[in-house]
This record gives structure tokens, sequence and C-alpha cells, in this order.
């Protein structure tokens, strides 16, 4: 949205905080996301966590991304997202409890799920 530009992946990056080699981490990435693509293609509910930030969840033409409490908590302090919330109460709606069982952030309760 906007006129925010997308930056390209740093699979070396990856590769170097994960302690494989960047054509590991490379196609790992890609099969990842070819997968994904086929899934969504045919129309199947998609949840994609990822530890410790959240899960984005592809459900019909919908796209939401429902973050860790705790994630957003350590980006913005603890006192600064209970203020945002107060200010903003649409942002519960992207709040998850990593305890939460994915399949019922679902309006079907049914997703495959991309650990």
């Amino acid at each position: 949205p906007g006129d925010k530009e997308l930056e390209p992946l740093k699979y070396a990056k990856v590769a170097t905080d994960a302690s494989v080699s960047r054509r590991k981490a490379e196609g790992c990435i890609l099969g990842v996301m070819s997968l994904l693509s086929h899934c969504v293609g045919k129309g199947e509910n998609v949840a994609l966590v990822l530890r410790n930030v959240g899960v984005l969840l592809i459900e019909g033409g919908r796209v939401q991304m429902k973050f860790y409490y705790d994630f957003l908590e350590t980006l913005s302090r603890k006192e600064n997202l209970a203020k945002a919330v107060f200010k903003v109460p649409q942002l519960l709606d992207m709040l998850v409890s990593w305890v939460a069982p994915v399949a019922s952030l679902s309006f079907s309760g049914r997703v495959i799920l991309f650990p």
C-alpha cells in the first residue's frame, strides 16, 4: 500500500542466521512460496505461521496478518502498545495468542497449515 518500496529477501542473511548454506535457505524459501502459491491458486485456505511473529491467514479472497502480542510488545514496548490499542481498538483484531489454535482464526475452521 502507498509508496512503500519492497526490498528483496536477503538469502545470505537468512542462511547465516539459520546456520545453513545460502543455497539451502533459498531452496527452502522458494519451495515454501511455491507450495503456498499452488494452494492459494487452488482456492485452499492457508495459514503461514511465522514463529514468534504471528500468522498470515489467506482465506477466500481475504488476507490478514495476526500478530502475537509478545512480538508487537517487543517492537513498541508494552506501554506504547497498550496506548495504541486503547486509541485504535481495531488493533485488537490483529492480535492473537500464540496458544490459539490456528484453525480457530479462520471463518471455515479449515486451513492448510505451514509451520
